[in-house]
């Protein structure tokens, strides 16, 4: 029960910062919707910036799971596992109900290099590089990091572009600089 209730919290907060905003969404806010005591969140949380790290942690693991389930369905060479990987990311950001990466919109909330969550939140834009960059070398290419780099750029870029002016077009000109840059550094 009280793994539930954590999880119900975490799930209000999560949709509430994802939809209006982290700062913009108050502890008063959080427990006003869930329906509980301010109490019971800090049972399960002891701070909101704790709440904010588990909402971007849950993000993340959502996140790679999708992908990763998207890339193991496939049996790609690593050169075809790249462009998967990168298309994968660009359909998830074309759904409708897609409101951003999480990590970016917490990073442009909490500009400060020493907040935890600006930390955090480059932790896991990290994260998304170098698993490019990983497959990009299993694939032979010898700039993995510079091509891991420009694909962080299209794809972030897209993401930003498309949360902005949704069906703008973004991702489908995303996928082909993805393409040309992954065909160019082979």
């Amino acid at each position: 029960m009280a793994t539930q209730m954590r999880e119900y919290i975490l799930g209000v907060a999560s949709e509430l910062f994802a939809t209006r905003g982290i700062n913009a969404t108050s502890v008063d806010t959080i427990v006003a919707e869930a329906g509980v005591a301010k109490v019971t969140l800090y049972k399960y949380f002891k701070s909101k910036e704790q709440l904010i790290l588990e909402y971007l942690r849950q993000y993340d693991d959502k996140l790679w799971k999708k992908l990763t389930e998207r890339m193991t369905t496939r049996d790609a060479a690593p050169g075809e596992k790249l462009l998967t990987l990168v298309n994968a990311v660009m359909d998830w950001i074309a759904d409708p109900e897609f409101k951003g990466f999480a990590f970016t919109n917490a990073t442009a909330e909490f500009p400060q290099d020493e907040n935890p969550v600006h930390q955090t939140s480059v932790e896991f834009a990290q994260t998304l590089r170098n698993t490019l960059a990983k497959i990009a070398a299993e694939a032979g290419i010898k700039n993995a990091d510079r091509l891991a780099l420009q694909l962080s750029l299209v794809i972030e870029g897209a993401a930003i572009t498309e949360r902005m002016q949704h069906g703008s077009g973004a991702v489908e000109h995303a996928k082909e600089m993805a393409k040309t840059l992954i065909e160019a550094a082979r």
